[in-house]
């Protein structure tokens, strides 16, 4: 049999570390259903803001409550995709101070799919699972000229913005190899952009809106391709043909965060502990 594909080696790792830490999460049943009941409400708090926000208000930067619901709904379950696979990739920093890293380092396994899978959590879902119920009530409720294009634009948003995000905290990972951790800085681009994006772009200053379309592409997890769904105007101007993009972006984010990371292994200096 042929040489298996480093890509294809690194699925098959992640899969087989991720499935020892799900067997044993699942290990105490009861702790596992009250850990993920617990994960959803308290990311649910978040759209609970919003509601008590629009109990006060008709619309935040001329958008109603289910056209920002759309958005956040679009952003927390492309953000839950990316935590729950990568989200414990914030935690490289320290392992490269107590010396642990290095032993990724030593064995015939992708490192980033050992870094990617390591704590994989399940009750990580929490997130997915209330991000989705927000999608389904604001895709009934918004106000939108559906056609096939729009319906099938849906899909293309979550995986896209799952794929971006992903990238993200890649790249994140790769500067606290250069940094020696800062942890906080990465979870600034992950966590706060997710938060960022739960809000329309008209109640953002130009500036900001230009640096997450064009230095940190988020805008098109859900800020540029909703605007075409729900017809309004483009983020800072931009073409029409953006609205389609995001496949685009999310495979150019993910080639760069692959360099970043790759030359973040080929610079990494033991710490010798």
């Amino acid at each position: 049999m042929g040489e298996r594909s480093p890509v294809v080696e690194g699925l098959r790792a992640y899969g087989l570390i991720a499935g020892m830490w799900v067997r044993s999460g699942m290990t105490y049943r009861a702790s596992f259903v009250f850990t993920v009941f617990g994960n959803l409400l308290m990311t649910g708090l978040d759209f609970v803001g919003i509601l008590l926000m629009f109990s006060q208000v008709d619309s935040l930067g001329g958008w109603t409550l289910p056209e920002i619901a759309l958005l956040y709904a679009l952003s927390v379950t492309s953000f839950g995709i990316a935590d729950m696979l990568l989200g414990s990739m914030d935690v490289l920093g320290a392992r490269m101070r107590d010396g642990s890293f290095d032993i990724l380092l030593v064995r015939p396994v992708p490192v980033l799919a050992q870094v990617g899978a390591d704590r994989f959590a399940v009750r990580r879902l929490g997130r997915i699972t209330q991000g989705a119920v927000v999608l389904g009530w604001s895709l009934a409720a918004v106000d939108a000229d559906w056609s096939a294009v729009k319906v099938l634009l849906v899909p293309v948003m979550v995986v896209s913005g799952a794929a971006i995000f992903s990238a993200v905290f890649v790249a994140g990972a790769a500067f606290q190899i250069f940094a020696q951790d800062a942890a906080e800085v990465q979870n600034a681009f992950t966590y706060g952009g997710t938060t960022l994006l739960q809000y329309p772009p008209s109640v953002f200053g130009k500036d900001l809106v230009r640096g997450v379309t064009f230095m940190l592409p988020l805008a098109f997890v859900n800020w540029v391709p909703a605007s075409y769904v729900l017809d309004r105007p483009y983020p800072i101007g931009l073409p029409g043909w953006s609205a389609f993009a995001s496949p685009l972006v999310a495979v150019g984010c993910c080639a760069l965060a692959g360099l970043a990371w790759r030359t973040g292994l080929r610079s990494y200096r033991s710490t010798g502990s």
